[in-house]
């Protein structure tokens, strides 16, 4: 005879929790760290359990296995914003069953936070996003506990090497990343568990019974509980479909009043045994019309081997980038090396370079009140953030991350 057992309200009962079984992949072929991801550590599916609905009972029974209601969350964008989200959603909601989901139109982790590899050798990389990452004092006992983390894991390490024209304030303190700035946002996907994909770049949002159907340039469409977009504002705003006028009149002008910087990045790959005989790991360019910041990125993280070249990361000034963010980046590119040969006259040729055009590179001008978060739409649950709901570095990441969660938290 079977138990009648009081339904829990966190939709788990008395029977065998078991690990969705299998390995989720990206649609290239790849996740975060390389290689499978392991199952995700929420993904659990009741063992010999079944609902008794109208008794609001959970009936338990050895022969009739149910699985438990599953919400699935899509998180767009594998950014810093939303792999944080992803993690904090997992870690503060431990026994709750989530499938969580990210999308992310990129070959790779990261966003702002990309670290790219030399295609001669893989184990020279160039930051051409974030170069570090500054603890301010305003923020050191509130996060203090996520730096820590990263340091404890050794993700990241103080930065110790000398940059040229750096300004401090007092009592702030500069760290880098011995695998390259991305390894933060994989460290947060693998804690997540989440099932990562690439190459899916959204373009529709529907509501289709109760449910949001998400549409992507190739595939077809899927349908989730939730949906959580990290992605810059801009390109929320030329989403299509039903989101159009789910988006209020106020909110929407809020949020076309973000604004962002942009700029180009170059990141400049050699092989083994070459010398950049330079007094400086990196250098603040004030007197360029085109080049504001200059990295020998592996010295900038004090990391020298035989086995792999340096690599050199030239960030543009913004006034360069806007001037010429409609050109083709092949056109751009020249302009960049002889305004780099100028500064940096005997350089050596590199084997590789990589032109990276960002459009949205910093928030110059975030949502009003800084909020964290927007909701969107409450049943089902549509919610938007990152660095443009509060402010343009990592802490303001953490800020928007943990408001997000707080969000799904109070309608989970």
């Amino acid at each position: 005879m079977a138990r009648l057992l009081p339904l829990q309200a966190s939709g788990a009962g008395a029977g065998s929790v078991g690990q969705r079984a299998g390995w989720a992949r990206s649609s290239s072929g790849r996740s975060p760290g390389g290689g499978r991801r392991r199952p995700s550590a929420g993904s659990r599916t009741l063992s010999g359990d079944s609902l008794c609905g109208r008794a609001g009972l959970l009936v338990t029974s050895p022969c009739r296995p149910i699985a438990a209601a599953m919400a699935r969350v899509l998180i767009v964008g594998a950014g810093l914003s939303g792999s944080l989200c992803a993690a904090l959603l997992r870690r503060e909601l431990p026994q709750r069953p989530l499938r969580i989901v990210l999308w992310d139109k990129a070959r790779g982790a990261g966003g702002r936070m990309a670290t790219s590899r030399s295609p001669h050798n893989p184990r020279c990389t160039a930051d051409l996003g974030a170069q570090y990452i500054t603890l301010r004092p305003a923020y050191a006992q509130k996060h203090q506990s996520f730096y820590e983390d990263l340091l404890a894991h050794g993700v990241l390490k103080p930065l110790t090497a000398p940059v040229e024209g750096m300004v401090m304030e007092e009592d702030s303190h500069n760290f880098v990343t011995p695998q390259g700035i991305s390894s933060i946002v994989k460290h947060y996907l693998t804690e997540s568990g989440a099932d990562v994909f690439y190459e899916h770049h959204v373009t529709q949002i529907y509501l289709r019974g109760g449910k949001w159907e998400v549409c992507k340039k190739t595939g077809s469409p899927e349908q989730f509980d939730i949906v959580v977009l990290t992605i810059p504002v801009p390109q929320i705003l030329q989403l299509q479909g039903d989101i159009v006028n789910i988006i209020k009149e106020s909110q929407k002008q809020q949020l076309e009043s973000v604004s962002y910087s942009s700029r180009y990045a170059l990141g400049l790959f050699y092989e083994a045994g070459t010398w950049i005989d330079v007094p400086w790991a990196a250098q603040y360019i004030t007197n360029n019309p085109c080049i504001r910041f200059i990295s020998i990125d592996n010295k900038k993280r004090n990391i020298e081997s035989s086995e792999f070249g340096p690599s050199v990361v030239v960030h543009t000034s913004v006034p360069f980038g806007i001037a010429h963010l409609e050109w083709d980046k092949e056109k751009v590119q020249p302009i960049i090396l002889d305004q780099l040969e100028n500064i940096m006259p005997g350089l050596p040729k590199p084997t590789s370079i990589k032109c990276q055009k960002w459009r949205y590179s910093q928030v110059t001008k975030a949502i009003p009140s800084c909020p964290g978060q927007m909701t969107l739409h409450i049943k089902p649950l549509l919610v938007c953030g990152g660095d443009g709901f509060t402010h343009s570095n990592f802490d303001g990441c953490i800020d928007s991350a943990i408001c997000i969660v707080e969000a799904l938290k109070t309608n989970l």
